[in-house]
């Protein structure tokens, strides 16, 4: 009976691993206050450029979070780093895997509600995007909702990363951190 041996996990994540992921984070780290202010602040022009900004950025990241995909099933990603507990693995994963998952459907929830609330989704001024559901109130209003809980749930997990991101570098000392970054930068 013959074997197959599944292929050796990279040390480190491939170079558009870490530059989506790099872009990325830089776009979340801006739609994320960006979608606190926008609906807290009074209607007028700052307002307005928020959400567009928010909405185009959005779109990006969505994108974006596909070519990741893509690229992670293609080059694959290290595995857990070593010396990690059970704990710290299965608690990695899931917020690896969740955020992942919040990169695709936030920017979805956020096209199917402007669509039922019928705002046009400019990107950038380049084109628009298409209506893709009918206009329906009640139906926004739902995927207002789940936009909103959505964004909590990526504010925190958002948090939680950078938690680990802390934690490794500056508690553990390992090389967690160093796995993401430039190779220009000793990663």
């Amino acid at each position: 009976m013959s074997t197959i041996e599944a292929p050796a996990r990279p040390l480190h994540y491939a170079p558009w691993s870490k530059t989506l992921h790099w872009v990325s984070a830089l776009m979340i780290l801006f739609i994320i206050p960006a979608g606190i202010v926008m609906a807290n602040i009074g209607p007028g022009k700052l307002q307005n450029t928020l959400y567009d900004l928010h909405r185009s950025f959005g779109v990006v990241v969505f994108v974006l979070a596909l070519a990741r995909v893509l690229v992670r099933i293609a080059r694959g990603a290290p595995g857990p780093a070593a010396g990690l507990t059970r704990f710290e693995r299965i608690l990695s994963t899931s917020v690896h895997h969740t955020l992942y998952a919040l990169l695709i459907a936030m920017p979805l929830l956020g096209w199917l509600m402007t669509s039922a609330y019928r705002v046009d989704v400019s990107v950038f001024g380049l084109f628009t995007l298409p209506h893709v559901v009918a206009q329906d109130e009640a139906t926004y209003k739902v995927l207002q909702r789940l936009h909103f809980i959505g964004g909590l749930a990526m504010t925190l997990l958002v948090l939680a990363h950078l938690a680990g991101v802390i934690k490794h570098t500056f508690i553990s000392r390992d090389t967690v951190l160093w796995r993401m970054l430039p190779r220009s930068w000793g990663g």
